[in-house]
């Protein structure tokens, strides 16, 4: 099989083990910072939770841009 199918599976798997093993540290600080609405020391917390959104969703393109790269190299 060629180089670029392995990357493209590698890169979704791994990064569907880290979205997952990440997924309830996540949910666990949006429940403190909901809970402590009025606490100052929840901006480190909020802006954990923006960037893993951030690379999720980068993650999610960059996952779309290899499959749709893949099927257009295949054709």
């Amino acid at each position: 099989m060629n180089l670029l199918l392995w990357i493209t599976i590698g890169f979704i798997l791994i990064g569907f083990v880290v979205l997952i093993s990440m997924k309830k540290d996540m949910e666990s600080k949006v429940a403190f910072i909901k809970a402590n609405k009025e606490d100052e020391g929840n901006a480190s917390k909020a802006k954990s939770v923006i960037w893993w959104i951030w690379a999720t969703t980068a993650w999610g393109i960059m996952s779309i841009f290899l499959v749709v790269w893949c099927f257009h190299y295949f054709e």
